[in-house]
């Protein structure tokens, strides 16, 4: 019997009930059913918000069409810009027809005035908005939310029959419909449910609006709120909603991109104001990954609204990173109404300190150290009364390693009038206490004061908020090479009445300093780790790692291992296998700190100059020993990958071999993978280094991937320890199953899927609509679990196993298991066909939308075919080889799977491929890949020449537009001078059929925007 669901209607209509009823301040507008109707009802609000400066005079039509155009925004974040406002209030100009009036601001938004005079809330529902052409439709948006008249929160609902996810899906298509224009380019959160699962999101353009970024609700005790209207009351009531769209959003101008803060960190910042009001210090304990930064970033902008704080300090942690923290504070505070202050200097940060300006100071402890030295001597003198007694709020971002107790003394003795708030995603607890020094503090506690937030790992990855891990305990020496060596060290005992871990007690820091257990690691980095990196997703779109190891001498060893098996010089050889996913697989750098005056300075200085040298030459900058910190922070944006620049590959790095540097502070939501060869670090330091992996990136990284290469058993006592620590005993409930459980679930989809249909072919015999359910469950099933079990490295290894009985696949190949996926999506169309005019009571219950990902066709990248081509290029001084019937037919066949994905950048290496093997002695010494470069190069002026003569335009102008379109952008740069540049009589007299004057640049733009999609863009996917 069919279960009868909640209509969308009824759920409509209780979300509506709950937004207006009990002291809500929301009204209903049944009235306003289009786009026309929120404008005439915004303009309404706009005029009655500005009497006196409108001075009773409406807006006439021409001037009501100039504010329409400035709330008409290109993306969200442009909306957001606005919103931030002038001193927190968002304006519009206004020219007036009647000049005598001037010109005019008129306010639209408060971001303070919450329920105040000058606020509305009103709800407006199935709105209707019109089809953009003939293929279109029209649309109807289930519930919008305006405040002053603007849809700043949409609501789209399905019932319980469908996964919320549907709903965000029905959004996303929206977004692609280009449905967001106008009025609703304002919008900024949308929420999505099926009544039973809530999510909300940041407004963001097509493409970048992702499911990993939604975020569930949870209550101050981290509960989550997941039904429709619980969140209703929680969320989006009055006054939470205004906060949310104006207070708890943040506009990211390095990424461009708007930010929603979590629940969490909203809760979080709410705790630390009421403790601040009751002039208590304290601690928030939110782990690693979940946005710290972020959060205390808020933390010192809000603070400032406290009246009886004169100065917000936010310290960092330690001079290398702060330009990193600088840099993320700055990129938030662009569009704030805070001023971030960067100290370059201890004189300039005094001036800051002492001005009266209320703003956010970012420094180091060192430059406060430098402050109070100054003022040594000088107690009695009025600069030094006043700086004492300055009401300041320290914001200390991770506050153990930012400051010593000690040194927080101090400061405390210094400033008088101090508050201190600290954050942390790893907690000192009694459990793993610091040392006892007199009197000073050795806990979180002792030394800020009590916790007022937590937000632990395991609730983090409840949330979605950060990934969990996968861990690998893997050793190079084997069980008879340790028994061996307790026999020497430990003659006195018999190794097989020992544990696994008392052995490994008896091994030494220089058993794993021998070559032969360094290579093994790296060919294990370099060759085992496909999946892990992500190569077979593709050049530019491949994962980052760190390798850290025990001291800066070995991290030297290790470069220059890697150099030696990068230059072919080792014993160790990159696979064919990888380099046919990334030809120039891995790019890697080295870092440390260098000092000047310790032992092995000179060294460490030498060998840090070469690797200087060799990222110099590897990425064309021009770092040395002087620029070191810029060094440094270009290796931090090479590896995390932020900017749009590093999505090229001829611009990432790999990997990057460390000591300590990078495994805390660190953010880089690419980074999948941390190899760790040294001994097992203190708790706090093991979960700040894992938790540089865990950062939600994409789809397919399922986790943040540990591997370890010491004591396997002793590293997975010490890990379990440390997230037990720090997750509330939930230290199960983070790790990934591990391979052997992996393996298990992957067998039983194996055998469910199996059973459900014995052969590829059997699944084309299905007729009966519930068994075709089953089986496409089952795929999803089987393909989940695939693509779990691939990133383990015991996986490749057990595949080539030949044994049927002991293969993981017992007696069915993979390659056959690949052969259900195409069967899988015939199957799904089918299913698609058959219920598309079934009523919602008997809606599926299979994901339709699920995204397979398991097999994924290795794309033969054309740096191989080029460096296949090069080997057939005549050397000076040698005898030429001709390829062979069997190398020639190698290379045509990538060539046509290249074409497969990319016909233009296929047909020139084919032509060269021809012209090489036609006339080998033309190309005797020289490059295939310039040699591409320049006929690329060719064809593209040859494009501009051809189109700049067609529009009658300025060649190097259009030649401008082509070298930086980018397809994401509405208006791309140049686009304005190409346009001026047009001649349009000259295109007249010289056209047959020429278009009229009016549609001259439309149809001009039209017409080079399609020849760069289909001709040039092609030529830069490489």
């Amino acid at each position: 019997m069919s279960v009868k669901f909640t209509s969308e209607s009824e759920m409509e209509r209780s979300l509506i009930n709950e937004l207006v009823s009990g002291v809500s301040q929301w009204t209903y507008r049944a009235d306003l059913k289009s786009e026309a109707d929120l404008w005439n009802n915004f303009k309404n609000k706009l005029e009655n918000n500005n009497a006196n400066v409108l001075k009773e005079i409406p807006l006439t039509e021409q001037e009501f069409q100039q504010v329409k155009t400035q709330l008409t925004f290109p993306t969200f974040v442009d909306a957001a810009k606005w919103l931030a406002g002038e001193n927190g209030i968002a304006k519009v100009q206004v020219q007036r027809e009647d000049a005598s009036l001037g010109t005019i601001r008129l306010s639209v938004l408060w971001r303070e005035d919450i329920a105040g005079g000058h606020s509305s809330y009103e709800v407006v529902s199935q709105v209707k908005i019109m089809k953009n052409d003939e293929m279109d439709r029209n649309r109807r948006f289930d519930v919008c939310l305006l405040i002053n008249g603007l849809p700043m929160i949409q609501v789209e609902l399905k019932n319980r029959a469908h996964s919320y996810m549907d709903a965000f899906r029905q959004v996303q298509k929206y977004m692609q419909q280009g449905k967001y224009t106008g009025i609703f380019s304002c919008l900024q959160m949308f929420v999505v449910s099926n009544g039973a699962d809530t999510r909300y999101i940041a407004s963001a353009v097509c493409g970048k609006l992702k499911e990993q970024f939604l975020s569930t609700w949870v209550d101050k005790n981290n509960k989550a709120v997941n039904n429709y209207l619980d969140f209703t009351e929680h969320v989006l009531s009055i006054p939470q909603a205004h906060k949310m769209v104006t207070q708890y959003t943040v506009i990211d101008s390095k990424k461009k991109a708007l930010i929603l803060l979590r629940p969490y960190q909203i809760h979080a910042i709410e705790a630390i104001k009421d403790a601040s009001k009751r002039q208590e210090s304290g601690y928030v304990w939110h782990t690693t990954g979940s946005g710290k930064t972020l959060t205390s970033y808020k933390v010192a902008r809000n603070l400032l609204q406290i009246p009886s704080l004169d100065k917000t300090i936010f310290i960092v942690d330690r001079i290398d990173l702060d330009q990193q923290t600088t840099s993320s504070f700055i990129s938030y505070a662009e569009h704030d109404v805070i001023e971030i202050d960067e100290t370059d200097n201890v004189t300039d940060l005094i001036k800051k300190l002492l001005s009266a300006d209320r703003t956010v100071i970012v420094t180091t402890i060192q430059k406060l150290n430098y402050v109070m030295r100054r003022f040594e001597g000088q107690e009695e003198t009025p600069k030094f009364k006043k700086m004492r007694n300055l009401r300041l709020a320290f914001v200390v971002d991770e506050c153990h390693r930012a400051i010593s107790p000690l040194k927080q003394r101090e400061i405390q003795k210094f400033f008088i009038r101090s508050l201190w708030y600290g954050f942390t995603g790893t907690p000192i607890f009694k459990e793993n206490a610091k040392k006892e020094i007199g009197n000073l503090a050795r806990t979180t506690e002792e030394q800020y004061g009590k916790r007022v937030h937590e937000y632990t790992v395991k609730e983090a990855i409840h949330d979605k908020a950060v990934l969990g891990f996968q861990v690998e305990y893997k050793t190079t020496i084997s069980e008879d090479e340790l028994n061996e060596l307790v026999r020497v060290r430990r003659p006195d005992v018999n190794p097989d009445s020992m544990e696994r871990q008392d052995k490994e007690m008896v091994l030494r820091k220089d058993d794993f300093e021998k070559e032969d257990h360094m290579l093994e690691v790296l060919n294990s980095i370099v060759n085992k780790s496909k999946i892990k990196f992500g190569l077979d997703l593709g050049v530019g779109k491949t994962y980052t790692a760190l390798l850290t190891t025990s001291s800066i001498a070995k991290a030297q060893r290790y470069y220059l291992l890697l150099k030696e098996i990068k230059e072919g010089k080792s014993k160790i050889q990159i696979s064919e296998n990888v380099k046919k996913s990334v030809p120039d697989f891995p790019k890697f750098a080295i870092t440390y700190s260098v000092s000047e005056n310790e032992d092995g300075s000179v060294v460490n200085q030498e060998k840090m100059n070469e690797a200087i040298d060799d990222y110099n030459r590897q990425f064309g900058t021009r770092f040395s020993l002087e620029t070191i910190k810029a060094y440094n922070a270009d290796i931090n944006e090479r590896l995390a990958r932020k900017q749009e620049k590093y999505q090229y590959r001829k611009e990432q790095l790999d990997i990057v071999i460390v000591v300590d540097r990078l495994l805390t502070g660190f953010d880089a939501p690419c980074l999948s993978t941390l190899f760790i060869d040294r001994a097992p670090m203190r708790p706090h330091d093991l979960i700040q280094a894992l938790s540089r992996t865990n950062r939600l990136f994409d789809a397919r990284k399922k986790y943040g991937q540990i591997i370890t290469y010491q004591t396997p058993v002793t590293f997975k006592k010490c890990i379990d320890k440390a997230l037990q620590l720090y997750s509330n005993g939930g230290e199960n409930y983070v790790l990934a199953p591990d391979y052997f459980e992996a393996r298990r679930r992957f067998q039983e989809a194996v055998k469910a899927l199996l059973d459900l249909a014995p052969t590829p072919e059997s699944v084309d015999a299905l007729t009966d609509l519930e068994e075709m359910k089953k089986f496409a469950k089952g795929y999803q099933q089987f393909d989940k679990t695939l693509t779990a079990i691939k990133v383990y490295s015991e996986f490749e290894e057990e595949i080539k196993e030949t044994d049927p009985d002991c293969s993981i696949l017992a007696n069915i190949d993979l390659t056959v298991l690949e052969e259900y996926q195409g069967k899988y999506e015939n199957l799904l169309e089918r299913i698609k066909a058959l219920t598309s005019d079934l009523d919602g009571e008997d809606i599926l219950d299979i994901d339709i939308e699920y995204e397979l990902e398991a097999f994924t066709t290795d794309e033969i990248n054309y740096q191989y075919i080029l460096s296949l081509i090069q080997a057939y290029l005549p050397k000076q001084n040698q005898a030429y080889q001709a390829p062979t019937a069997k190398n020639n037919e190698e290379i045509e066949q990538y060539l046509e799977q290249l074409a497969q994905r990319n016909q233009n950048l296929a047909s020139m290496v084919k032509e060269l491929w021809v012209d090489v093997k036609e006339e080998p002695e033309a190309y005797e010494g020289q490059q295939i890949a310039i040699l591409l470069e320049r006929k690329i190069e060719s064809f593209i002026q040859n494009r501009v020449q051809q189109y700049a003569d067609k529009w009658c335009m300025d060649d190097e102008t259009l030649r401008f537009l082509i070298d930086n379109y980018r397809p994401q952008r509405e208006k791309q740069n140049g686009e304005t001078e190409l346009k001026k540049s047009g001649d349009y009589e000259k295109y007249k007299s010289k056209t047959k059929d020429p278009v009229s004057k009016l549609h001259y640049w439309k149809e001009a733009r039209g017409d080079i925007v399609s020849m760069i999609v289909k001709e040039i863009l092609p030529l830069r996917e490489r």
